[in-house]
């Protein structure tokens, strides 16, 4: 027996939910990584976008080392050929015609390998016309100097132009929220791009990862749904000038079809939306991507407006574009709703009697027998009263 004042252990406390590892960062970044690649020599069949997608590190790393390394490899050879040919033994004599001129070590060869290259012509060292060999070496270097540089400088150029960049600039709601529309639940987001350049041929799409086992018993631990966003009306093909809210109607196509707001809280998923669209000013394609986890999504929440009228025209307020507030929603599933919804449509209709049986009733009244036999008659839609049907 426990003595009066002492204190209780308190029990285990319960297990916390374990957060759910994003598939898709807020950033847009995806959290994959390729691993037991057996075959790495695939990606040196496709050596230009394995350049433009190294970091800007290597990248600078790799274009300094393809020039330097090209120089000393052409500068070698200059100066093979300057000491196969004796050149070097002969500095101080006129007489000997060198295959190039003040070539007297392998720093001169390593400088005219340079100019050589990049076409700069100092004059100084020149070659001559008594030397077969080096006129092709010539030919040679300026032709792989010339596909290094168009190499090299359009990695650079897709480098520096690369369309992720400009998906920085296009946003997505912190959160995204559940409430009603035109006596609908809907899953909404907002969207909204922050530069007046705009995205031209803009669509949005959205994904559901979900873990999910068939009747088979396999199990699938990221399985993808579509999301319906307006693919059938168009409405998922956005004029995105101002901020946008993207609607997904929770219909009986919904994987949230019977998703109530407590099972919803329980759940375990991540929605994956996708902006894709051209860049106005590069025409190149661009695509933003975030995503959503069970506890982002305000159940009973809508945006706040960001668009105000102002002088002549029309001003965004991105302070804002995050914001929501609390509007009165059920808590039960979509579908418990539509049922409910049917059945008030089906309780309204057949209680509320129109103005043409009120009348049938009265004649029916005021001519006694003959009002009975009336009465048989369907009334507007209604089915004759049970009374009618035994007399006759």
């Amino acid at each position: 027996m426990a003595r009066a004042g002492a204190t209780r252990s308190p029990g285990p406390e319960p297990p916390r939910r374990r957060g759910r590892q994003r598939y898709v960062e807020k950033d847009g970044r995806c959290n994959v990584q390729q691993g037991n690649v057996r075959e790495p020599g695939r990606y040196l069949t496709d050596l230009f976008t394995t350049l433009a997608d190294l970091q800007w590190r290597l990248s600078l790393l790799f274009f300094v080392l393809a020039y330097a390394l090209t120089w000393l490899f052409f500068g070698a050879i200059w100066w093979l050929v300057a000491y196969g040919r004796g050149d070097l033994e002969h500095l101080g004599d006129a007489a000997w015609t060198p295959c190039v001129n003040n070539l007297n070590g392998f720093v001169a060869a390593f400088l005219f390998s340079i100019e050589t290259e990049t076409t700069i012509g100092y004059g100084h060292r020149v070659i001559t016309d008594q030397c077969p060999e080096g006129i092709a070496l010539l030919l040679l270097q300026a032709i792989l100097g010339s596909m290094v540089n168009a190499f090299m400088v359009g990695c650079m150029f897709v480098k520096i132009s690369q369309p992720n960049k400009r998906a920085a600039t296009l946003v997505f709601s912190s959160h995204a929220v559940v409430s009603l529309r035109d006596g609908r639940l809907c899953l909404m987001f907002r969207v909204g791009d922050l530069r007046s350049s705009h995205i031209v041929e803009a669509s949005i799409r959205a994904k559901l990862i979900r873990s999910r086992q068939t009747l088979e018993g396999e199990f699938i631990p990221l399985h993808q749904t579509d999301l319906s966003v307006g693919f059938d009306t168009g409405d998922d093909r956005l004029f995105l000038v101002s901020p946008l809210v993207i609607s997904h109607e929770i219909d009986a196509a919904s994987p949230f079809w019977e998703a109530s707001r407590r099972a919803l809280e329980r759940d375990d998923f991540e929605i994956v939306v996708i902006l894709e669209g051209m860049v106005e000013a590069t025409g190149m394609t661009c695509q933003a991507r975030s995503s959503y986890l069970v506890d982002e999504v305000l159940w009973g929440h809508r945006f706040t407006s960001v668009l105000t009228l102002e002088d002549g025209f029309y001003e965004v307020d991105y302070a804002s574009f995050h914001q929501t507030f609390e509007v009165p929603t059920p808590s039960c599933s979509a579908r418990e709703l539509a049922e409910a919804a049917a059945r008030l449509d089906a309780h309204l209709y057949w209680s509320i009697p129109s103005r043409l049986d009120e009348k049938v009733e009265e004649e029916g009244a005021g001519e006694g027998a003959g009002g009975e036999a009336g009465a048989d008659k369907e009334q507007n839609g209604c089915l004759p009263p049970p009374e009618s049907e035994s007399k006759v």
